[in-house]
């Protein structure tokens, strides 16, 4: 990728340096040295660590004391919707590859009107990128550091005997509780875990990313659509910048398509585990509110809850903001001065306006729409979830 370097007026591209610096950390970045040793020693470490994880689960597996068992799998859920998404990640790298290159070659191409509207998609992506994985580190933070220590301030203060517990819940072949073997493990938990939730962060700002550099690329062509007149440019300059349009508009159309293919498993996912993961850790909210736990447990949890239910809306508002945005395109045409055109150039306008009045989308496993509405659905089936497991407790 030869366009990924500095301009005067900023880094020439989309793509913010933590959301390049996470792809290259896992070996998904074009050309990446160690790529392939990158990718199997993270993707192995996680896969360990959620054997650990459903180890814990089916061993302590107890229908009498729900909030143990929801306890670790809430987090264990959020590891296994990472573990598949990085899968999936991995067998559309090439697809990857392509909306990358086509990024490229739309900064490449531009010219300086254009790049001012793009650098201000990038600044706003990368605020993006910037606020969600900084959620996400905060999540990890206070769900493994935050619940422990509030916890032994509790029982110091009541004189109670602390008792050592990992923050997040594994069966291990071996014992645990004796230094300095708790210590390191917590330690490596800590890491593994924060790695982890800053990679899922970075793939959604991935998302966020690509829609607001479509976005950019709408900008410009719609304002594109407003600049042709008759009165500035003769016929043949008039018709030449409506095929340079087009051209746009299908490059457009193709890059949508490509990360509809890379996002739409991904985002299936996203609606089945993030409904189950809310659902587990409002129950824990809902549950410990009053008792003796209450604090630690609304500490480590709150943000965590936050965290994943921001990450649903991510997906849910970026599908719904490209569709939006993409029917703008049509807007733009009708206010241009079609009626000053010749008929053959009406023509080619309107089998534009035509072309655009079918949205461009992200959907969930080519099922449906990622919409605003799409979140609703979450949250209220979630909802309903917590009502039922308060029920059985």
């Amino acid at each position: 990728m030869s366009g990924l370097g500095k301009s005067t007026m900023g880094r020439a591209s989309t793509i913010s340096e933590s959301v390049e610096a996470g792809l290259r950390f896992i070996g998904m970045w074009p050309r990446c040295i160690y790529a392939n040793i990158n990718w199997w020693t993270y993707i192995v470490s996680v896969a360990v660590v959620q054997y650990f994880q459903y180890s814990y689960i089916l061993a302590h597996f107890d229908m009498k004391d729900l909030s143990v068992t929801i306890d670790g799998l809430s987090i264990t859920l959020g590891y296994s919707l990472s573990f598949l998404k990085l899968i999936n990640l991995w067998f559309n790298r090439r697809k990857l590859y392509v909306i990358l290159d086509t990024m490229d070659k739309d900064w490449s191409d531009g010219i300086q009107s254009d790049v001012s509207t793009m650098i201000r998609h990038a600044n706003l992506s990368r605020q993006c990128s910037n606020i969600m994985i900084t959620t996400n580190a905060l999540a990890v933070f206070f769900y493994t550091i935050g619940g422990p220590i509030l916890r032994s301030i509790i029982n110091k203060s009541n004189q109670e005997t602390t008792t050592r517990e990992l923050p997040i819940k594994m069966e291990f072949p071996f014992n645990v509780d004796n230094s300095p073997i708790f210590e390191l493990v917590l330690v490596i938990q800590l890491f593994h875990d924060l790695s982890v939730a800053c990679i899922i962060a970075m793939l959604n700002a991935l998302l966020v990313t690509l829609v607001l550099h479509v976005s950019g690329q709408i900008d410009i062509m719609r304002k594109g659509l407003l600049e042709i007149s008759p009165e500035k440019n003769t016929p043949e300059a008039s018709l030449a910048a409506i095929k340079i349009l087009i051209n746009r508009h299908q490059r457009i159309i193709d890059l949508s398509d490509n990360i509809e293919d890379l996002f739409s498993n991904i985002a299936l996912l996203q609606f089945i585990w993030n409904t189950l993961v809310i659902c587990c850790i409002g129950f824990l909210i809902v549950i410990s509110v009053g008792t003796d736990e209450g604090a630690t447990v609304i500490t480590k949890s709150l943000i965590f809850y936050v965290a994943i239910t921001l990450e649903a809306f991510v997906f849910c508002y970026a599908g719904e903001y490209l569709s939006a945005k993409s029917k703008s395109i049509s807007d733009a045409a009708y206010e241009c001065f079609w009626y000053d055109l010749t008929p053959s150039e009406c023509r080619v306008l309107m089998f534009l306006m035509l072309r655009s009045q079918k949205r461009l989308t992200i959907t969930a496993g080519k099922m449906t729409d990622l919409s605003l509405e799409g979140f609703t659905t979450i949250m209220k089936s979630s909802a309903s979830y917590i009502s039922v497991l308060r029920a059985l407790y």
